[in-house]
C-alpha cells in the first residue's frame, strides 16, 4: 500500500507544475477582457466609480484597477513575479465584491460575487505554491538551484 501512495505522489507532485500553468493561464484569460474594457474607456470607469459606485478619488482608482490588470495579465502569463501580483490582484477581487457583487447574491448568473470568489481563491493558490517551474520563474528558481544555490 506505501509504494502505491508514493507512486501516487510522486504523479501528483509532477501535475503540479502544469495545474499552476493552468490556473496562471485562466486568471490571465480572465483578467484581460475587463482590463481592457477599463483602457477602452477610462473616463467612463472612472465615472462608475465615483458616481455609482462612491469610491473616493474614482480616476485615479480607475487607472490603478486598469494598470494592476494589465500588468496582472502580463506577469501572470509570463510566470513572473506570481507571488507579487496576485496579491494587489486580490484586493481588486475584493474591492470588486465589496462595491459591485455582493449585493446580487453568490450566483455569477445574477452578477454576483461567484467569479470573484472563485479567482481569489486561485490567487490565494498562486500566493501559497508560487507560478510552478513552467514560468520564468521557475526558470530562474531551477538556473540557481542547478548552481548549487538553492
Amino acid at each position: 500500500m506505501c509504494i502505491i501512495k508514493e507512486k501516487m505522489e510522486m504523479v501528483l507532485n509532477k501535475a503540479r507544475d502544469a495545474s499552476l500553468l493552468l490556473v496562471r493561464l485562466l486568471l490571465a484569460y480572465g483578467f484581460y477582457e475587463p482590463m481592457m474594457g477599463k483602457w477602452a474607456d477610462i473616463g467612463a470607469v472612472a465615472k462608475w466609480f465615483g458616481e455609482d459606485l462612491g469610491m473616493p478619488f474614482p480616476l485615479l482608482n480607475a487607472y490603478m484597477a486598469a494598470s494592476t490588470e494589465a500588468l496582472g495579465v502580463v506577469l501572470l502569463f509570463l510566470g513572473l513575479g506570481v507571488r507579487f501580483i496576485s496579491l494587489p490582484l486580490m484586493v481588486i477581487m475584493m474591492v470588486a465584491i465589496a462595491t459591485v457583487h455582493l449585493s446580487h447574491g453568490f450566483s455569477a448568473g445574477e452578477n454576483g460575487f461567484e467569479i470573484p470568489l472563485y479567482y481569489m481563491i486561485m490567487l490565494f493558490v498562486l500566493v501559497t505554491h508560487g507560478g510552478g517551474k513552467w514560468g520564468v520563474d521557475g526558470f530562474f528558481t531551477k538556473k540557481s538551484c542547478d548552481n548549487g544555490t538553492c
